[in-house]
C-alpha cells in the first residue's frame, strides 16, 4: 500500500479525502488523516478500511516527523503559514508535498533543496490559486502555440451563495473564511496594468471601482480589483502584455454596500475597541459617528453616508440588525473588523440546506496574423451540500488529482512550483470535467480593456 499523509481535516479536505478513498482500491492507497482533533479526522475517514485517523499536533516535532517519515507523499491542508515546517521535514525525509496555498518566500527558498532531492513541492493547486492558473495557462499556451501574441488577460473568481440559497438583500453569504472577506483589499493599493499604464487603487476607493461580468444562466456580476495583479506577469509568461487585471466576483450592488463599512472604519483591524465585550451592535455603529445631542444613530448614519430614505443601501444595513440595542458583541479586546465579522456572521452564515457557488471568468485578448481576437472562458460550480461544497470540491479535487499524478510518475518536474506546466494542467482539467468543473470557452469580438464602473 502507498501511504498518503493528509495533514488537516477541515472543510476543504472533504472532497479531497472522498476522491482519494474512492481511488484507494484501484490505486493501492492508504490515507493517514491527521488533525489536532482526532474526532474530526475520524469523521472524515467515514470508517473506510483504507483510512486511518490520527491526532496530529503540527507543533509537536516528533509526532509530525514520525508521520511524515512513514508516508510516501504529504498533503498539507493547514493554514498557509504552517506549511513551512512540514516542507522542511519533507526535505529531510525525501517526500514530495502538495498544498493549495500561495508560495511563500520561505517555501520558495526550499526550491534548490527540493530539486537536489528530486522532490515535487506542488503549491497553489486549489481553486484560486490553482484552477485559475491551470485554466488560464491552457488558453495562453494554445494562443502561443498558434503564434498569437497576448494583449490582455483579465481573471476573476468568487465564492458566492447559489441562486436557490440567495435569501438576503446583500446577495451574499460566507462560503469560506469570513475574516478574509472582512479584510479583503487591505495592506496596500491594488495594482494592475491597463493598456500599458500602471494603475493603483487605494483601499479607500477599492469598492467604488468595479467591472461588470455577465454569465449566461446566472445573470450579472461585478468584480473589484485584487491586491496585486502584477506578480502574475512573469508566472504566466505575460511580461509584455498591455493589460493584466485580476479581481474578486460579487453580485451587483455588493461593493457599493460594502463600501459603507469601509467609509465608516468598521473594517479596520489595527486597534482594539474599549469594552467591546459589553458593547451593543448599536453602540458599535455609534462609535464611528460624530456626537450630536439629539440626532439618533440612524439619522447620523444617513447623513454621513448620504443615504436617501428610499435607498436600498439603508435596507441592507437594517437587515443586519446593526442598530439593535439588544444584540451584544460579546468579544473581549476586539478590533472593529473582528466585531464586524461577528455581526455579519449572524446574518451571512450558510444554513444547513444552503448551497454555495463558485464563479470563475477569464478574458484573453490577443493578436493573430494582424487581427485582434478575444476568448472568454467561464466556469460555474454549485455545491452539493454543506460537506461537499463547491469550495471544498474546487479546492480539494485538484490537490487530490495532483497528488495521485505525482505518485504515479505522471508529474515529474522537481522543485517548488505552481500548476502551470502542461504535464500538470492538461490531465487535471480534463478529469475535473468529470466532476462538473467545466470551462466554457467562447470566441468574442476584441473589446480591449473594459473601463471600471465608478459609482
Amino acid at each position: 500500500m502507498r501511504t498518503i499523509l493528509i495533514i488537516g481535516a477541515g472543510r476543504s479536505a472533504s472532497s479531497l479525502i472522498h476522491y482519494l478513498l474512492d481511488k484507494s482500491e484501484k490505486e493501492n492507497l492508504h490515507l493517514v488523516i491527521g488533525d489536532l482533533s482526532l474526532a474530526l479526522a475520524q469523521k472524515k475517514t467515514n470508517n473506510h478500511p483504507n483510512a486511518t485517523a490520527i491526532a496530529l499536533d503540527i507543533y509537536d516535532k516528533d509526532q509530525r516527523q514520525i508521520a511524515i517519515q512513514q508516508a510516501d507523499i504529504v498533503i498539507s491542508m493547514l493554514p498557509a503559514h504552517l506549511h513551512i515546517e512540514v516542507a522542511r521535514d519533507c526535505i529531510v525525509y525525501k517526500k514530495s508535498m502538495v498544498t493549495a496555498s500561495y508560495v511563500s518566500d520561505a517555501m520558495q527558498e526550499l526550491d534548490a533543496a527540493a530539486k537536489e532531492n528530486n522532490l515535487i513541492f506542488m503549491n497553489e493547486i486549489g481553486l484560486d490559486p490553482g484552477i485559475d492558473h491551470m485554466s488560464a495557462m491552457k488558453v495562453i499556451d494554445e494562443i502561443g502555440d498558434k503564434g498569437g501574441k497576448m494583449l490582455l488577460f483579465e481573471s476573476f473568481c468568487g465564492g458566492l451563495v447559489a441562486p436557490e440559497s440567495d435569501t438576503n438583500l446583500w446577495n451574499y453569504k460566507f462560503t469560506w473564511a469570513p475574516r478574509n472577506v472582512v479584510l479583503a483589499g487591505q495592506g496596500g493599493a491594488a495594482k494592475f496594468i491597463q493598456e500599458g499604464a500602471y494603475k493603483y487603487i487605494p483601499y479607500c476607493n477599492l469598492f467604488r471601482r468595479t467591472e461588470f461580468l455577465d454569465v449566461e444562466g446566472y445573470g450579472r456580476f461585478e468584480a473589484y480589483s485584487n491586491r496585486d495583479s502584477l506578480k502574475y506577469r512573469s508566472v504566466y509568461g505575460l511580461d509584455d502584455v498591455l493589460t493584466l487585471y485580476r479581481g474578486t466576483i460579487r453580485r451587483v450592488g455588493f461593493s457599493k454596500a460594502w463600501n459603507m463599512f469601509v467609509q465608516l472604519g468598521m473594517t479596520d483591524d489595527s486597534y482594539v475597541m474599549e469594552d467591546s465585550e459589553n458593547m451593543s451592535y448599536r453602540k458599535f455603529v455609534n462609535s464611528f459617528l460624530p456626537y450630536h445631542p439629539t440626532d439618533s444613530v440612524e439619522i447620523k448614519v444617513r447623513l454621513i453616508l448620504k443615504i436617501d430614505q428610499d435607498d436600498i443601501m439603508w435596507d441592507k444595513l437594517v437587515e443586519l440588525d446593526l442598530f439593535s440595542h439588544k444584540k451584544i458583541v460579546g468579544l473581549k479586546n476586539a478590533t472593529p473588523a473582528r466585531i464586524l465579522e461577528k455581526i455579519l456572521s449572524d446574518s451571512w452564515t450558510l444554513q444547513p440546506e444552503d448551497k454555495d457557488m463558485i464563479v470563475m471568468y477569464h478574458k484573453f485578448g490577443y493578436e493573430l496574423y494582424g487581427e485582434k481576437k478575444q476568448i472568454d472562458s467561464k466556469m460555474v460550480c454549485i455545491g452539493e451540500d454543506q460537506t461537499y461544497t463547491a469550495m471544498a470540491k474546487t479546492v480539494g479535487l485538484p490537490v487530490a488529482m495532483a497528488t495521485l499524478l505525482i505518485l504515479n510518475g505522471k508529474i515529474t518536474t522537481p522543485g517548488v512550483q505552481l500548476p502551470i506546466r502542461k504535464e500538470v494542467y492538461l490531465p487535471i482539467l480534463k478529469e475535473l470535467e468529470e466532476y462538473g468543473v467545466v470551462f466554457k470557452e467562447q470566441a468574442m469580438p476584441y473589446l480591449g480593456y473594459n473601463p471600471l464602473k465608478v459609482f
